[in-house]
């Protein structure tokens, strides 16, 4: 398989790549198991806890592994009620087999939070490919795969330990079993039905997508199945996939931790999860990501980059067969919840995720029955596209470590990234001149995704985890470590992110500046270690006591990545003094 396959690439011959490595489903499948490995899986374990959500799961899910409790989700003493509780005991499950495989300082290694998105990812490529299957042929199903391996947005999420990666395969496998019943219905003799089997597949991705994120694949279902009722005028086909069954089946999944959740916080659970959480968010802009209507549309060229510019070529496919079954289904999966996304006042990139796997579909069946948009304009526009992704991080990467690193000019560049930027750069040019000038957007498409692996390395292993600036969590909890204190007590003033708390202790104390004082007043034997900011140190020192007095062991500088500017738009560097007492 793979012989034929590099031979066709080193050929050019794309269409003989694809063939080669379609020529079983086996095939199709373990090649792009291990190319979304490729794509996935560099900067796993070096990339730091990223705030603010990731390291408030992956605190969470610690301190379900610390008290044995794995009903309740708590965040230090605050109870955590946002989403339900599946993302936590996957992440609990891998850090207990890291534990077992003997990996050092496992609860606090983000890494292995991160295992059950990585997972999350690669069987979200591999749904894709199969969900296709009932709208393509088996070449053009893996090249909608493709495009979910390339796509930036799924690289970040498979890299992040929270709900979304884990949500978009359970959505894709939803829409992959829609497809198949509504097909039966639509094309009865042609498209097989469902089996039993596959019905008792469906409603448990249907549960399991709500104990990981609660109502939003169901919601993706009952829209579509909403405007495909008003296309047909009927709805008596979905009634093939036995919602009773399905009821029962969701049932038996979700209701035993919903009902010991009930018992444990008397109800507050739905105060917080549907009061608080979700309806603040369609009522208003929440925790500060609040964003105009069309902003999804607007980072959608950066977010499903390489493939969003053959998007546009697309387009009026789907519009000119909007009544034809396949683009019909596809439209309503993705139409209707993509407005509701861009209605609600809070937005953030990765609540659109589950829908790209359908805009793939949708890229690739217009690919199939040669229905790209053949316009000079459109073929130029798209070529622009393609390739500004890749010129935006070759300029933009080493100007960002100029800025926030020092040192003498060439040792603040990424040096070890600069050569994969160069070659995205350059796979981004030829992909633009295959699309704007040749007018061969698949061809355009292979290269580009070449384009986005070199990216991938540039940005996770090389890139990211060397912006000393940016790891100031990291940098202070090795500080610390550095102190040769056994088990100390910890406080901090000023930086309070989650990932100090992960990387520390789940004890750790945020008191103002005369409380991290008194804290080192406190009787009792043992290190106390505090981070104390340099806007507060003055108030600090002085609310010392002679005798209780800490020695500074080192300084931390960086730039907090959610406030990394001040109230002036200026860049805002943290000054970070590490006091210990013995």
């Amino acid at each position: 398989m793979m012989r034929h396959a590099v031979t066709a690439l080193l050929q050019h011959d794309w269409r003989g790549m694809v063939f080669a490595l379609t020529r079983s489903h086996l095939r199709a499948v373990l090649a792009l198991t291990v190319i979304a490995f490729c794509f996935f899986a560099p900067g796993q374990f070096s990339l730091q806890p990223m705030d603010r959500d990731e390291p408030r799961f992956a605190q969470a899910s610690k301190q379900m592994l610390e008290t044995s409790d794995f009903v309740d989700i708590r965040f230090q003493e605050e109870a955590r009620h946002k989403k339900p509780v599946g993302i936590y005991w996957l992440q609990a499950a891998s850090v207990r087999i890291g534990q077992a495989l003997g990996v050092e300082d496992a609860r606090r290694t983000i890494g292995l939070y991160r295992i059950p998105s990585l997972i999350g990812a690669i069987a979200m490529v591999l749904l894709t490919y199969w969900a296709a299957l009932a709208f393509l042929s088996r070449e053009g199903a893996l090249l909608a795969a493709l495009m979910m391996a390339g796509s930036v947005l799924l690289g970040v999420e498979a890299r992040l330990g929270k709900t979304d990666a884990v949500l978009g395969a359970l959505s894709v496998a939803s829409l992959g079993f829609l497809a198949r019943a509504y097909f039966a219905w639509r094309a009865p003799g042609i498209a097989p039905m469902l089996e039993r089997r596959h019905l008792i597949l469906f409603w448990l991705a249907m549960g399991a997508a709500v104990l990981i994120k609660g109502p939003i694949t169901p919601l993706i279902v009952i829209l579509a199945l909403v405007v495909l009722a008003f296309r047909d005028r009927t709805l008596h086909w979905a009634m093939n996939l036995r919602p009773g069954l399905g009821a029962l089946i969701v049932g038996l999944v979700v209701l035993p931790w919903l009902v010991l959740i009930l018992m444990k916080t008397g109800g507050s659970f739905f105060a917080d999860s549907v009061g608080k959480d979700m309806l603040a968010k369609v009522g208003g802009a929440q925790e500060k990501h609040g964003a105009p209507p069309g902003s999804y549309l607007g980072i959608f060229w950066l977010t499903f980059w390489p493939a969003a510019p053959l998007v546009l070529l697309a387009l009026p496919f789907a519009w000119r067969e909007r009544r034809d079954d396949g683009v019909a289904l596809l439209l309503a999966w993705i139409v209707p919840f993509w407005l509701i996304l861009e209605a609600v006042p809070t937005k953030l990139p990765h609540y659109v995720l589950p829908l790209y796997p359908a805009i793939a579909i949708l890229v690739m069946l217009a690919a199939e029955r040669s229905g790209f948009l053949r316009s000079r304009w459109a073929l130029v526009l798209s070529a622009l596209l393609l390739v500004l992704v890749p010129l935006v991080f070759l300029v933009g990467a080493p100007g960002l470590f100029l800025l926030l690193e020092e040192g003498p000019f060439w040792s603040r560049l990424p040096t070890q990234a600069l050569p994969f930027l160069l070659i995205a750069a350059g796979l981004g040019v030829m992909a633009a001149l295959r699309l704007g000038y040749f007018e061969k957007p698949i061809r355009a498409l292979v290269v580009a995704l070449f384009a986005s692996f070199s990216l991938t390395l540039a940005a996770y292993p090389f890139g990211l985890p060397k912006l000393s600036a940016f790891n100031l969590s990291p940098r202070l909890a090795a500080a610390a470590k550095a102190s040769g204190c056994e088990k100390p007590a910890y406080a901090t003033v000023g930086y309070r992110e989650p990932s100090l708390v992960f990387l520390t202790d789940t004890a750790l104390a945020m008191p103002d500046a005369a409380g991290a004082a008194a804290f080192f007043d406190k009787e009792g034997v043992g290190c106390r270690i505090a981070f104390v900011e340099k806007a507060s140190e003055a108030e600090f020192k002085a609310a010392l006591k002679g005798a209780s007095a800490p020695v500074l062991l080192t300084r931390v500088s960086g730039v907090n990545i959610n406030a990394a500017v001040d109230k002036q738009r200026k860049l805002r560097i943290l000054d970070i003094g590490v006091y210990v007492r013995r």
